[in-house]
């Protein structure tokens, strides 16, 4: 099972759209930054979706911190493609930032290509 963190100003919301997406071979939980980065450094969780108002930056700043840039990344005022996640993945990237007015189209995206990812 693959476990997902939501965390940010928009996490309930997160967690929801996720949830009402029906993958069952996603664990989906909300947490806060710094319980999310160190669940995620101990091998507790696998990935994290952080929202903020712009998507640039509060959203993952304390996963940042502690797991470096290599980790993360933001998609900002975006939405992204299944591909560019998918390429995002693949390259190591474990933790998504975005905007908490884009959760509604971003989160499945997100959600969909790493469950078809873990797979």
């Amino acid at each position: 099972m693959t476990k997902i963190l939501t965390g940010g100003v928009g996490k309930v919301q997160v967690a929801d759209a996720l949830g009402d997406l029906g993958l069952g071979d996603l664990e989906v939980t909300v947490s806060s930054d710094m319980d999310a980065a160190m669940k995620l450094r101990a091998g507790q969780a696998d990935y994290y979706l952080g929202t903020c108002h712009t998507g640039a930056g509060a959203s993952l700043g304390v996963l940042l911190g502690v797991l470096g840039s290599g980790t993360c990344h933001t998609f900002g005022r975006g939405i992204p493609t299944d591909a560019e996640v998918t390429a995002l993945l693949e390259d190591g990237k474990k933790v998504f930032g975005f905007g908490m007015d884009q959760i509604s189209e971003t989160a499945p995206v997100i959600a969909r290509a790493i469950a078809a990812h873990t797979r």
